[in-house]
Order: C-alpha cells, then structure tokens, then sequence
C-alpha cells in the first residue's frame, strides 16, 4: 500500500504543480484580457441564470487556487518534515469546503 502511494507521490512531484501555483502572476492573470473576458463572461452568464450554486463552485475552486499559493501553504513541509499540526487544519477546511460542494451538487434541489 505504501508503493501505491509513493508512486502517486512521486508523479504529483514530478509535474511540479506545487511550484507552478506558487509561481503564478496574479496581476498579470487578471489584468491579461485572455483570461479575464471569459472569467466575467462566465461570472455574468451564472448570475443572469440565477445559478448561484455554480457560482458559488467556481468560487471555491478560486479559493482553493489563492490558498495554495499562501506562505503557510509553503511552511506545509519543512526540510524533509511534515508539520502535523499545520496540516490538520487544512485538512479539516478542504473536507468542510468538499463537504459543502457534495452537499450542493447531491443533497439540495434547486
């Protein structure tokens, strides 16, 4: 079991994903047109529907996005030690923020 999750491991390290969130222009990103005509296009399109629960979906992927790039995401793992009591807080907020998203999409109707 722990081969299975080492070679998971090693392929999240490998894409360097951790580094490209951590290293995004957020100035640039929402001053760039590419970006931000269909970002408002969509955002406009989900409020003249009225489906306040995509946009809230939408928002909480922004917010997962902005909070990874935090310092504290990057004190996370220090030397080759991971720091439990840092990480059992983002582990709580990530299960209440995919709890709300479940809730949403499988338990309301609208």
């Amino acid at each position: 079991m722990n081969d299975f999750f080492a070679k998971i491991w090693a392929w999240v390290e490998s894409t360097h994903i951790q580094e490209q969130v951590a290293d995004v222009d957020y100035v640039g990103l929402f001053s760039n047109p590419w970006f931000l005509v269909p970002f408002v296009t969509l955002v406009l399109y989900l409020l003249y529907k009225q489906s306040f629960k995509d946009l809230i979906i939408v928002s909480a992927f922004i917010g997962v996005w902005w909070v990874s790039g935090t310092e504290y995401m990057n004190t996370l793992v220090v030397g080759e030690e991971l720091q439990i009591e840092k990480v059992l807080p983002v582990l709580f907020g990530g299960a209440a923020v995919l709890g709300g998203i479940i809730y949403m999409i499988f338990g309301r109707s609208d």
